[in-house]
């Protein structure tokens, strides 16, 4: 069999992998093994990013907020990465203390009237909504210059990129990682970074180690046509308990989402119709949009731990480190994430700004 030497191996090209290697690079010849025919196929791929600082856990806040600077001034390579698109969030009656709460624990949140709502979305029914608030300092993340940007910079560094690589059998031999993949290669390094998503576990289980609990939730989008309405300048606007938002896309259309968590296997998710008739509807309650047809629909998984936090460093066996259970987060904490990570492989002390996020994301929490 093939054998191929590393200075660490990355399990997943996703943007977690991505980032990971790339952040790894300039101290470390990477090989990033991918299952799949393209980087990014599940959920990088399927992703609808948007930098929100009032979202998810603490640890998910603090590597959002690390990884701004990034976003706003990216290196070269990347291109723009940032666009502006405010968060528009709707109060109808029965989620003002919802509403109230978001305000207590938030930041950058203004409250704003219903009229002043409708100015920026001129589609919010009548009676909808009892208050709004918004958050300007939010922006949208071009997905795929991120990811490709942080592929390019692994590439860049002499590591490989090693596509239709499914990753079998993962042990321990000799003070190094070997990791078995389709076709019979076997790559090596003394650090392997689990960032293999919805298969974070499979990949724990196939190194005979504990899993951490990963459970992957299906996330169902849809474009429509917002017509009369012209959406290109529109915030992201959806109800304060988040049971649907809607975002301007390509130009004119309109994504729509229930922002469903549909427990799901590891697998090439689906939408259910179901989920895109939820998803029109809850829109249609708050926006008077007729929605003639659904133009595309598609799912991605979204994968959790079980308190939600990230889960980033060395697991129970040394040189075994884990870059999952990013859930939503997982684009907007790329960069402040990917610094993270590459400071714990190399024994160094985290930056100031990630470091508070080392207790919250260890994966050793979960250990009993």
């Amino acid at each position: 069999m093939d054998m191929h030497r590393f200075d660490a191996l990355v399990i997943g090209a996703g943007m977690a992998g991505a980032t990971a290697a790339a952040h790894l690079a300039p101290t470390h010849r990477v090989a990033l093994l991918e299952a799949e025919e393209s980087a990014g196929f599940h959920a990088t791929g399927r992703s609808a990013a948007i930098w929100i600082l009032n979202y998810g856990n603490t640890d998910v806040r603090i590597l959002t907020g690390a990884s701004r600077a990034f976003f706003e001034d990216s290196p070269e390579g990347f291109g723009p990465l940032a666009h502006k698109r405010a968060i528009l969030s709707l109060a109808p009656p029965d989620q003002m203390e919802a509403m109230e709460q978001m305000l207590r624990v938030g930041m950058g949140l203004t409250p704003i009237t219903v009229a002043e709502a409708k100015e920026l979305v001129p589609a919010i029914r009548d009676g909808y909504a009892e208050a709004a608030l918004i958050e300007r300092d939010a922006f949208d993340i071009d997905v795929a210059a991120l990811h490709q940007g942080f592929l390019r910079q692994v590439k860049a560094a002499g590591g490989a990129l090693e596509l239709r690589r499914r990753t079998g059998r993962v042990w321990r031999e000799g003070g190094e990682w070997r990791a078995e993949t389709s076709g019979g290669s076997i790559f090596a390094a003394p650090v392997v970074v689990n960032a293999a998503g919805a298969w974070g576990d499979v990949v724990a289980r196939n190194a005979g180690l504990r899993p951490l609990g990963l459970q992957p939730k299906r996330r169902t989008a849809c474009i429509v046509d917002p017509a009369p309405y012209t959406s290109t300048d529109w915030p992201l606007v959806g109800d304060v308990i988040h049971s649907w938002y809607a975002r301007p896309e390509a130009r004119s259309k309109l994504m729509v989402s229930p922002a469903d968590e549909t427990d799901s296997e590891p697998t090439d998710a689906q939408p259910d119709e179901y989920d895109v008739a939820v998803a029109v509807d809850r829109m249609q309650q708050g926006l008077a949009i007729e929605v003639k047809r659904v133009e595309h629909k598609w799912a991605g998984l979204r994968t959790f731990a079980p308190d939600r936090s990230l889960c980033i460093g060395e697991g129970e066996e040394r040189g075994f480190f884990w870059m999952c259970g990013q859930g939503g987060y997982g684009i907007q904490t790329a960069p402040g994430a990917g610094r993270l990570i590459a400071a714990l492989v190399r024994g160094s002390a985290p930056d100031p700004d990630v470091a508070p996020a080392v207790g919250p994301v260890d994966p050793k929490r979960f250990a009993g």
